[in-house]
């Protein structure tokens, strides 16, 4: 049962939206490889604002992602953020 998620938001810099939005395509294949992350989504929520939500069971799970390989693209594609992310950690309180 999941219990604990986190809420990314990103805010692409000018010309790089399409940039941000196939690297978050290209992360589904980096989070499959983490049997702790057991829900993720990445959205786009505008023309330059897009989100990543994911949720895990427990603690070690949200620590492993959180130390992860897309973690690691985040600080290594700064470039295409117009701010740095704004990673939130939340409470899952319902979920189907």
């Amino acid at each position: 049962m999941v219990k604990l998620g986190l809420l990314v938001r990103l805010e692409a810099a000018p010309g790089k939206e399409e940039a941000l939005a196939e690297f978050l395509r290209q992360g589904q294949v980096l989070v499959e490889q983490e049997p702790g992350t057991i829900v993720w989504y990445a959205v786009r929520m505008g023309p330059s604002t897009f989100a990543i939500f994911d949720a895990f069971e427990d603690e070690a799970g949200r620590e492993a992602h959180l130390n992860g390989r897309v973690a690691e693209g985040l600080g290594a594609n700064a470039d295409l953020f117009a701010e740095p992310p704004s990673i939130e950690p939340v409470d899952v309180l319902a979920s189907k």
